[in-house]
């Protein structure tokens, strides 16, 4: 059998988070078609545990203002106001799961959460954006929360933020990896 090119494998040996984001960012109509995709990676009982708050135009210097809010210093107050400045586009991950669920544990519904970012971020790789997933103690501040409309039940798991690469600088290459450190067959597997 002759190997032929694996796009989906370029896709993911080549995606890396991309710390500088300049404009334009995916059209809605972009952004909604690349969700809809995304929303097809493993998700046991098809819940859809998650939903995204775009953040873009003149919105994020706002959600600078309320990350500033949340800080406990002056100083922090100002380099969090600034944060949101940096990509065109944040995509707010917020995980809605379902309590109590009969067959779907809230764990498995969290990874379902992060499969869908995961593969979204495949999606905006392969389609030619740029994306990094940020964090931070601000995903908890009840200013943050209320700013993007958040209910007592969901989790807000950071921003994705999303853009177009800046030609400046070449991505680094990534270590070597040895699978084999993370990989522990079974003593009855036939090799």
């Amino acid at each position: 059998m002759t190997a032929q090119p694996d796009p989906v494998l370029r896709a993911v040996l080549a995606r890396r988070s991309a710390a500088r984001l300049t404009d334009p960012a995916p059209s809605r109509d972009d952004l909604e078609r690349l969700v809809q995709a995304a929303a097809t990676a493993p998700d046991h009982g098809r819940l859809r545990p998650w939903r995204l708050v775009p953040v873009i135009n003149d919105e994020r210097a706002r959600l600078g203002e309320v990350l500033g809010e949340a800080a406990t210093s002056p100083e922090q107050a100002r380099r969090a106001a600034v944060k949101p400045l940096r990509a065109p586009m944040l995509l707010s991950i917020v995980h809605c799961p379902v309590p109590d669920h009969p067959r779907v544990p809230e764990w498995e519904q969290l990874a379902a959460t992060a499969g869908m970012v995961t593969t979204l971020s495949l999606l905006l790789h392969s389609h030619g954006w740029g994306a990094i997933w940020r964090t931070g103690a601000a995903v908890e501040a009840p200013q943050v929360r209320k700013y993007l409309g958040l209910t007592d039940g969901e989790q807000l798991l950071g921003w994705l933020y999303v853009g177009t690469r800046t030609k400046s600088g070449t991505l680094p290459e990534r270590p070597p990896f040895d699978p084999a450190d993370r990989i522990t067959w079974s003593a009855h597997a036939s090799e």
